[in-house]
């Protein structure tokens, strides 16, 4: 869109022209934070769930004073004598106007025609309100909703993405279900698989993908923009969810195995296990891979919510050590959980790696993993390292 904004930004200071643009990003402060940076000065809508269809991006159409599509490919070189400068004639101007004004959907209203027809379409369309329009705060009815369309409908591929962006869309806010990233990442693999060629579709799954289907970094772009923003004496668009190593990391052409031997921490596992105060989310990315590709693990450790204890930051970070698979390979052996200035805090904690299946695999393999990490008891202040043992179950297709 930078093009297109170089080539529009005149006609619209002029008022030759007015742009609007529809995002297609799962998180859309990033789409804002872009556009900040960029100086974009136009409406951008969100459109998480994909609901315009669109199978490819960007698309630009050049819509007249009537309200006409006259081209849907302007190029940027030829736009201001093919489209700004012409005068179009009323071709729509017999045609039936839609009496019925722009409204918000009534959710009761799309409620009640579900439940009365209980087909796909009608609870894919309740679900598309509450998702457009709820906000997080009706995530979980749009996950319902959703899941009751690809139950009634299993082939009903955009249903199954719509139902990933929502289980993600909760993911990421405080009622969040344990579950909802794998989920998602299930639903989104179960919609690739309906239509492969959706474009969309597949970028949500390499979003968190593994590098050797990794078209592009995504949003290596992050750092730089919040500091030129920076420079400019502007606060950036604030991000409640940073992009994280899958997200930023940069695109590779073969699998890169883990560097070096670094010494197994524990190797006789005679540290004390956990008794219960962190937990441990698995999330391969995609679902199911064919034999010899690679998935994107995600770990994220989580104290428990109604604990005593807290992390214990002045010791070693948390780190996690990996087995590969027997005829397989890991990007790492030790990957490690950044580092916080604080001495003691209570956030949830991530680390990713990557595993290559082996070429003759089937069924599910298998990666042995263990965390070490430093904990202190809220109540008496005892400090100890504990550790967690974590099996990455990877799914075979």
């Amino acid at each position: 869109m930078p093009v297109w904004h170089d080539t529009t930004k005149q006609f619209v200071k002029d008022g030759k022209l007015v742009l609007l643009g529809v995002t297609q990003e799962q998180h859309q402060e990033r789409c804002r934070l872009f556009a900040q940076w960029k100086g974009f000065e136009w409406p951008i809508l969100h459109d998480p769930i994909n609901v315009l269809g669109s199978s490819a991006v960007p698309i630009v159409l050049a819509i007249d004073e009537h309200g006409i599509v006259r081209s849907a490919r302007p190029n940027p070189k030829t736009f201001e004598a093919d489209f700004v400068n012409k005068t179009f004639a009323d071709d729509a101007k017999n045609a039936a106007a839609d009496p019925t004004p722009a409204h918000p959907p009534r959710f009761d209203a799309l409620k009640a025609a579900a439940e009365k027809g209980a087909s796909a379409p009608t609870w894919r369309a309740y679900g598309d309100a509450l998702a457009l329009w709820g906000g997080a705060a009706r995530a979980s009815d749009a996950v319902a909703a959703y899941q009751k369309a690809v139950a009634l409908d299993p082939k009903d591929g955009a249903a199954w993405f719509r139902l990933g962006a929502t289980l993600r869309r909760r993911y990421d806010a405080p009622a969040r279900a344990a579950d909802d990233f794998r989920a998602a990442v299930a639903a989104w693999g179960t919609a690739l698989d309906l239509d492969p060629n959706q474009y969309i579709w597949r970028r949500r799954i390499q979003q968190y993908g593994p590098r050797l289907d990794k078209p592009y970094p995504f949003y290596d772009w992050v750092p730089e923009a919040e500091a030129a923003i920076r420079a400019r004496g502007e606060k950036p668009v604030p991000l409640p969810v940073r992009p994280d190593g899958a997200e930023i990391a940069k695109p590779a052409k073969a699998f890169a195995g883990a560097p070096g031997a670094p010494a197994n921490p524990d190797p006789n596992g005679k540290i004390a296990r956990d008794p219960g105060a962190v937990a441990c989310e698995v999330v391969t990315v995609p679902a199911a891979v064919k034999p010899g590709d690679s998935v994107r693990v995600h770990l994220t450790f989580r104290l428990a919510p109604k604990g005593t204890e807290h992390w214990n930051n002045e010791a070693e970070p948390l780190r996690v050590w990996i087995d590969p698979p027997a005829g397989g390979a890991t990007s790492a052996r030790l990957v490690e959980a950044e580092k916080l200035a604080a001495a003691t805090s209570s956030e949830a904690r991530a680390v990713g790696f990557e595993v290559q299946v082996p070429k003759d695999a089937k069924g599910t393999v298998r990666v042995p993993a263990y965390a070490l990490y430093h904990l202190c008891d809220d109540d008496g202040g005892l400090c100890r390292l504990v550790r967690l043992d974590v099996t990455v179950e990877v799914r075979v297709k």
